[in-house]
């Protein structure tokens, strides 16, 4: 299925691809630091054009070549850091092999190209008064975007440093209804099997490509295009949850929800990536979602992201 919710025959087999994936990362696991580049990228060239790669980089809507090319420039630009969420050049290769089917699925979706685009957006809700009416199941928190602000977290964090995820917050705190729709049930889940646990905390959603830039030149791995930059993903806090023994309990939820077809998840690390599947997104009914209630157009508004994020691999 694309992203204008057309089924395709040739839709690819992604349990085939992810097992594709996990056999490439078993042949260059012992080849985890920078200096092992050329041999990565080697095994990368000669193993991409079997036929369970060929048909996910084939779907994206850049093409083939185009998709390969900047895979390899992603690869080639690697370097460990403490923001970078990827532990060494195999998980690095392994995000960006499964941020492929973000791309797959939403790379031909209007992306939001500034961070003024985020403000008012009519295909997002704003998820401060669904919070203050209680029809928010899970937690997050607002960026801090003022030094006395800053300074009451740090004394916080201090203070309870294992309170809250150590997370920054929410830049923008907008959302696709669908993506919120998704959030509540995965929440009452987790609270169902993990009733003596916090809620599902949230760390991102909606994000412009101007801070997906920023967060690139900080050292993030953060990858363009982006399902964030068209507000079809989440990351979720996973790391804090061990503290609790229920990381597991929830790694398992996301999984069944990725074999029903309804997300891609990707381990991050610290948090897992969320991408919302077309099929799940056409299988809602907007009645039962915050769409309704805030009264917004949850469709989304096909256009080219292709030419929204420029080259950055130079």
């Amino acid at each position: 299925m694309h992203a204008n919710g057309v089924v395709s025959a040739t839709e690819p087999d992604l349990a085939r691809y992810r097992g594709a994936v996990a056999d490439l990362l078993l042949e260059i696991a012992s080849h985890t630091g920078p200096e092992d580049l050329p041999k990565a990228e080697r095994v990368l060239t000669e193993r991409l054009p079997d036929a369970e790669f060929a048909a996910v980089l084939a779907a994206s809507p850049e093409g083939c070549p185009a998709a390969v090319d900047r895979l390899l420039r992603e690869v080639r630009h690697y370097q460990p850091g403490a923001r970078n969420c990827a532990a060494d050049l195999v998980a690095h290769i392994r995000i960006h092999l499964f941020a492929l089917i973000d791309v797959m699925w939403w790379g031909s979706t209007r992306a939001f190209v500034l961070d003024s685009d985020l403000a008012g957006a009519a295909d997002l809700v704003d998820l401060e008064p669904l919070r203050r009416r209680g029809e928010l199941h899970f937690r997050y928190r607002r960026q801090a975007r003022t030094l006395p602000l800053r300074a009451v977290r740090a004394v916080d964090r201090r203070l309870r440093p294992d309170h809250t995820p150590r997370t920054a917050g929410l830049r923008f705190v907008q959302a696709r209804p669908q993506v919120v729709t998704l959030l509540n049930q995965l929440a009452a889940d987790f609270a169902a099997v993990a009733p003596e646990v916090p809620p599902l905390w949230v760390t991102s959603l909606a994000r412009s490509i101007e801070q997906q830039r920023r967060l690139r030149a900080l050292g993030y791995t953060a990858t363009l295009p982006s399902a964030h930059c068209v507000g079809y993903a989440m990351d979720i806090e996973m790391s804090w949850f061990r503290r609790f023994g229920a990381a597991g309990m929830l790694a398992g939820l996301l999984l069944e929800r990725q074999r029903a077809g309804e997300v891609n998840a990707i381990d991050e690390g610290q948090t897992w990536h969320l991408c919302l599947s077309p099929a799940a997104v056409a299988g809602q009914d907007p009645a039962a979602s915050p769409a309704a209630v805030a009264g917004q157009d949850p469709a989304a508004s096909p256009a080219a992201v292709a030419g929204s994020a420029p080259d950055l691999g130079g």
